[in-house]
């Protein structure tokens, strides 16, 4: 909304203040500044709240407001006077209002950093969250200008108003003055105003997919008079599927007499419906959205499904629509899934939803799924029935406008009937949240996730998301670290998803193989050692081996303390008469299940080959009843050598029949062991990392006694000067080695050398032996192309190498050499730290040259890093045995490089203006390490929106 004329242009109306919320109950308003527009608004809004409401908020009998208070609250100057709204289809539910006042309470300007504040929420929708969205933006609004503290009298009565200042999370003050409670609250972020709001944010998004996924009535709109079509589709899946809620037909087109369609109440608008609709699935031309929108709006429509096309995937006409289309949806309070959706699933028994163009719904199980493709959803239903899994809930998000997988993870985090989430994704709009909240589900439940898109640099037609540059193998590791199971395609996301839904987690890598072929087991094996787990040589029990024998082996194998999980390989067997028989597939797997149900709690999984029935009847052994869950301990040993029982995760949660006894769990099946094995690796791996999460890496306590924060903060201010260059600016070596400096980073001295003569002074003030380098772009860090000459003892030496340099690369105005005294002997490495606006900061290690660079053997942390991520960022590179005494060689002091990487990772995390840091090479030896070149890029910090008041995202 702009501003009046009226008002001062000196203080332009703030649209970046205007923000989409998720409310408690999982409803949408938006939030904005207040404008001098609004006065026939703000008097509408004031005749509906109610008496004993005025009276907290004006602490008298207060029943209309003046014209001389109607002006006054609604106009503002945005800097000491702010007002912002929340309104639900253009019309206010509540507002809130500061005004910075003095030592003595009364109205002041800069540089006074206190203000008064003062809300009013309509008795409608008191106990939704509103004022305590409103604490969040206005507290956000007011550290913008400059406002370090609100003040805030409340009457005793006024409880709610308390709980919301008491609930906030910040430093606050509490005292009885002149009958009411005077309150004043600290406005910096603290880690619990922080974790409040993160909290508020997981309840809201969570709910409001909840109410997408069990609405207690559904209309679809657009459904058609004759079989066929997408409308007509949607409904008859509705009714396939018992849905438990009511169900409507609507299309404007359909004739006055018309009663019903297929059994259902078919109308020619919401309106004609005599109750409040919750879910409308729209499957209408694109250009007749809008009016469909508004009719769903208009009657109270919770959420929309929208499968209509002709959006963001059509080009920026489309994309237009798409934005549109959302806004439109926000400002009556709904959530879209979609545009250009497949539908949603919810396979609750109390709910049975199937609103979507899927034929058949699939039956209930504990695998929830989310994808931003109707391909690839289809073809992951199908995957997962063939294959005998359930699901919990499904969302085909289409062009994820508005609902996205950020906003599954929140449900599926709080979801009782999923234990695993899949998500296929081609894009992501908020990669820190993401991280995030993947971070969280992870440590309770397994995420895995298929990334497509991965290297085309673009965003699928229709994602109108920010497209972040930061490589593929970055966002892996990224992944990893958040405990993500990140998978390259979908048949190996429904491998993992079968074997983490069905089977306890493993308490390590240890595997026993069985089975009946001896050459199936050397493959199982084979591929084990290429997944980095433990095989014990596989047990050949013959080709003659009877189901009996496979139960009597594996229950063995179960036992064992020495192994941690079991793949079972099976062929067909030979019978007596010396032909091989296909056999009772159900009788080898009642055979497998009873061993399974019989023995301790770990992983099986079973590689077949052509046995009919078998991985049929493995999948059918659960029970489909509303399952309970109990905590599950391993018992195992862990994978090393010191014999101590293991700390292992809670397994899955399994299912129990009516009596509290467990029926045996499914067992995945697999036609190629490369497949079953690689399922099992990815969960050993989401095993270890469970562990881990369990007791979080720490910050050591010496990078507070060891950095100097204020003079790092003081010289970036001056570096970047008062009006900073948006794109950043370089530093000198001598100002990186300042900055550095302050962190503890020691930088080794370089010397320019123009000349041999002043290549000798250097050399003389250092002291030898000395190196000399060009430091030529094209040069820098070149050492295969003659650039660098090292071990330089003597005047002689320095003086013939350096015309050694000139006269192969060019001439020292080009090649810009320097000299620098040599480090101790070890291992080059490289050591970086960038910002990616989407992704946040980055902390990058890899060994230093040009094997490491093309191979991409390069390991990533998000800052802030931990002790421990520091620890794995090292190891988890590819030739990190280097590090540790390869062939013979020297260990070198990896604590020293961790203790680097952690001084690194501060000074990003607290200096956002660092935008890349780049020290190379860092030469690690047996004791210590030196680091040779830094290069630091200063620029004004990119927004953080992860750390302001929640908002929804606008594409």
């Amino acid at each position: 909304m702009e501003p009046s004329p009226e008002q001062s242009p000196h203080h332009a109306y703030p649209d970046h203040w205007e923000a989409d919320v998720v409310l408690r109950d999982g409803g949408t308003a938006r939030i904005r500044p207040i404008t001098t527009d609004d006065a026939e608004r703000l008097v509408s809004f004031y005749e509906q709240v109610s008496d004993e409401s005025k009276y907290y908020r004006f602490f008298a009998p207060y029943p209309r407001l003046s014209d001389r208070d109607v002006h006054r609250f609604t106009h503002h100057d945005y800097v000491d006077r702010v007002g912002l709204a929340v309104t639900i289809g253009g019309e206010f539910i509540g507002t809130v209002r500061y005004d910075r006042i003095n030592d003595q309470g009364r109205p002041a300007s800069a540089p006074a950093d206190e203000a008064e504040v003062a809300f009013l929420v309509q008795d409608a929708h008191q106990g939704r969250g509103v004022a305590s969205a409103l604490l969040e933006h206005i507290a956000a609004v007011a550290r913008e200008r400059g406002i370090r503290r609100f003040a805030a009298e409340v009457l005793p009565a006024n409880n709610k108003m308390i709980k919301v200042f008491r609930d906030a999370g910040y430093t606050q003050r509490r005292s009885f003055e002149d009958g009411s409670v005077h309150l004043t609250l600290d406005l910096e972020p603290t880690e619990k105003s922080l974790a409040v709001q993160r909290g508020r944010e997981q309840r809201a998004e969570a709910r409001s997919v909840q109410r997408l996924l069990a609405p207690g009535s559904v209309a679809v709109i657009g459904t058609g008079r004759t079989p066929g079509g997408v409308g007509r589709t949607v409904l008859r899946n509705l009714l396939a599927a018992g849905f438990t809620g009511r169900t409507y037909a609507v299309n404007r087109a359909f004739d006055e007499g018309l009663a019903t369609l297929d059994g259902v109440p078919a109308h020619r608008s919401l309106g004609e419906i005599d109750e409040q609709v919750d879910l409308a699935v729209i499957a209408v031309p694109a250009h007749r959205v809008p009016e469909a929108v508004a009719d769903c709006g208009e009657h109270g429509v919770q959420g929309l499904v929208v499968l209509s096309a002709g959006y963001a995937e059509r080009g920026s006409a489309g994309r237009e629509l798409q934005r549109e289309l959302v806004r439109q949806a926000r400002s009556y309070g709904m959530r879209i899934i979609g545009p250009n959706a497949f539908g949603i699933i919810n396979t609750a028994e109390s709910v049975r939803l199937n609103a979507s163009l899927a034929p058949e719904s699939p039956a209930r199980g504990r695998i929830g799924l989310f994808t931003q493709s109707g391909a690839i959803g289809i073809a992951l239903l199908s995957g997962l029935h063939r294959r005998g899994a359930g699901l919990s809930s499904f969302i085909s998000a289409g062009n994820r406008a508005d609902v996205s997988g950020n906003d599954f993870l929140q449900y599926s985090f709080e979801d009782q009937d999923t234990d695993v989430a899949l998500l296929y994704l081609e894009s992501l709009g908020n990669p820190r949240k993401f991280t995030r909240l993947a971070r969280r589900t992870a440590a309770v439940k397994p995420v895995v996730v298929v990334k497509g898109a991965r290297h085309s640099g673009t965003n699928p037609p229709g994602h109108a998301v920010p497209v972040s540059r930061i490589p593929d193998a970055t966002v892996s590791a990224l992944m990893r670290q958040a405990g993500v199971i990140r998978v390259d395609t979908v048949t190996e996301m429904v491998d993992a998803g079968l074997l983490l839904a069905g089977q306890p987690l493993p308490a390590g890598p240890r595997v026993a193989i069985l089975g009946n072929s001896e050459s199936l087991g050397l493959l199982t094996y084979d591929a084990c050692l290429a997944e980095g787990l433990r095989p014990r040589p596989p047990r050949d029990l013959t080709t003659a081996a009877s189901p009996q024998d496979f139960r009597d082996a594996l229950a063995e194998a179960l036992a064992d303390g020495t192994c941690d999980a079991v793949i079972v390989t099976a062929i067909p067997w030979v019978g007596e008469n010396g032909e091989a028989e296909t056999g009772d597939g159900e009788v080898l797997a009642a055979a497998l299940r009873g061993a399974a149900a019989g023995g301790p709690a770990k992983p099986v999984a079973v590689v077949h080959v052509e046995i009919g029935g078998l991985a049929e009847a493995l999948a059918a052994a659960s029970s489909t009843a509303a399952p309970r869950t109990r905590p599950t301990t391993l018992a195992a040993q862990p994978s090393g050598t010191s014999g101590a029982p293991a700390a292992a995760p809670p397994a899955a949660p399994t299912e129990v029949d009516a009596e509290g006894t467990e029926p045996p769990g499914r067992i995945p099946a697999y036609p190629a062991a490369e497949r079953a094995v690689r399922a099992l690796a990815e969960a050993v791996k989401y095993a270890q990392w469970r562990r881990q999460a369990a007791t979080p890496g720490k910050v050591p306590e010496f990078l507070d006694e060891t950095t100097d924060e204020p003079g790092a903060a003081a010289l970036i201010e001056t570096l970047l000067g008062a009006a900073p260059d948006p794109r950043g600016r370089p530093l000198t070596h001598d100002e990186a080695r300042e900055l550095l400096g302050h962190y503890g980073i020691p930088v080794r001295p370089t010397l320019p050398a123009p000349d041999p003569g002043a290549a000798v002074a250097a050399a003389a003030r250092l002291g030898y032996p000395v190196a000399l380098k060009t430091t030529a772009p094209h040069l820098r860090h070149r050492a295969d192309l003659g650039g660098v000459r090292l071990d330089l003892t003597d005047e002689d030496a320095l003086r013939r190498a350096y015309a050694e340099v000139t006269e192969l690369l060019g001439k020292p105005a080009e090649l810009l050499p320097v000299v620098q005294s040599m480090a101790p002997r070890g291992v080059d490495t490289v050591v970086r730290a960038s910002i990616d606006a989407a992704a946040g900061a980055v902390l990058s290690f890899g060994l230093a040259g040009a094997p490491s660079e093309l191979l991409g053997d390069t390991a990533h942390r998000l800052v802030p890093a931990t002790d421990r991520d520091a620890a794995e960022l090292i190891r988890s590179i590819k030739a990190a045995p280097v590090l540790f005494g390869w062939r013979g060689s020297a260990p070198v002091d990896t604590p020293a490089l961790e203790e680097l990487l952690l001084r690194l990772s501060r000074l990003v995390d607290d200096h956002p203006e660092v935008v890349s840091v780049a020290l190379e090479p860092v030469v690690v030896a047996p004791q210590g390490l030196t680091v040779l070149g830094a290069s630091v890029r200063l620029a004004p910090p990119p927004p953080r929106g992860d750390l302001g008041p929640r908002r929804l995202p606008n594409y």
